[in-house]
């Protein structure tokens, strides 16, 4: 019996539609991620992929400033960049799986002609790429450490800050995708890039690799519009301490005002994720695109 038989057979779990759909995507989430390679090979592209993105980094990040790796300027960097891997991963997962059992399974009709939980089974898709996505935020943390002598230390991380606001940010993520993949529904062409083009916007606008004061002052505002500013926020904080805090990006802001604002983006996503992706799945339907195939 896999674990995913046993969390199942769990009788509160047994009694909800809505969780047996999630656990059930997330296993098949992940039997489609982790079996394309052997064991050793998938290995290797987890572990590889990540550090060689962060070098890319380094490497520009040392030209422009002579090698100054030393300077807290240097860890905010770094660290926002490998807090951002779960950015990319979480919503292009969530958001992919419908081109997924669309055009390459060709299974998205009779998915949603079963009685399964449509929205859940997305959230439950997205969470495979989250296990990924954990493992490569680690790694590259790690790596960072050891290789540049990273200020970070196990003993004097905030955890329960760090793992609340990570928390509420993958809810915030998966609901991101959740309303790309319902949009994804009723479009026939160019969609295969919406995951990317949203990951890598919010990726300039939302302080990930550099304060949002750099940005100029007319489109300073943008970045405070994302629920993703206020988590690499938080979790710099958690994890860097007053180094993190040194920095004016949303230095006026205190650790809860930033969990409420975080919060309450979460709620707001839940809500809004939720009636979209009907609201499409029923246009879906009406206009007979569940079953449509481009090609591509």
């Amino acid at each position: 019996m896999t674990i995913a038989d046993r969390i199942l057979s769990i009788p509160f779990v047994r009694r909800s539609n809505a969780l047996r759909t999630f656990i059930t995507a997330a296993w098949l989430g992940w039997q489609i991620e982790s079996n394309w390679a052997d064991p050793f090979l998938f290995a290797v592209y987890s572990i590889a992929r990540p550090i060689a993105g962060v070098l890319i980094l380094v490497v520009m990040y040392s030209v422009i400033t002579n090698g100054a790796l030393g300077e807290p300027i240097f860890a905010y960097i770094y660290l926002g960049n490998a807090l951002y891997i779960l950015v990319g991963q979480v919503i292009t997962g969530t958001s992919w799986a419908v081109i997924d059992d669309r055009e390459h399974y060709r299974t998205l009709k009779q998915l949603h002609t079963t009685p399964m939980n449509q929205y859940f089974y997305l959230m439950g898709r997205g969470m495979a790429k989250l296990a990924i996505a954990m493992v490569s935020v680690l790694l590259t943390i790690g790596f960072g450490m050891v290789a540049f002598k990273l200020p970070i230390h196990p003993a004097s991380i905030q955890w329960g800050l760090l793992l609340g606001s990570s928390f509420l940010a993958v809810i915030c993520l998966a609901c991101l995708g959740v309303i790309l993949g319902g949009a994804t529904l009723t479009m026939a062409r160019h969609f295969w890039a919406m995951g990317e083009a949203l990951s890598g916007a919010l990726y300039l606008f939302t302080g990930a690799i550099f304060p949002l004061d750099v940005l100029p002052a007319w489109i300073r505002p943008l970045g405070f519009v994302f629920p993703v500013t206020y988590w690499l926020e938080v979790a710099r904080r958690a994890i860097l301490g007053a180094e993190a805090a040194a920095f004016p990006t949303l230095a006026g802001f205190s650790n809860p005002q930033l969990i409420g604002i975080l919060a309450g983006f979460t709620v707001g996503l839940v809500i809004v994720s939720a009636l979209f992706y009907q609201r499409m799945l029923y246009v879906a339907r009406e206009k007979g695109l569940i079953d449509l195939e481009t090609s591509y």
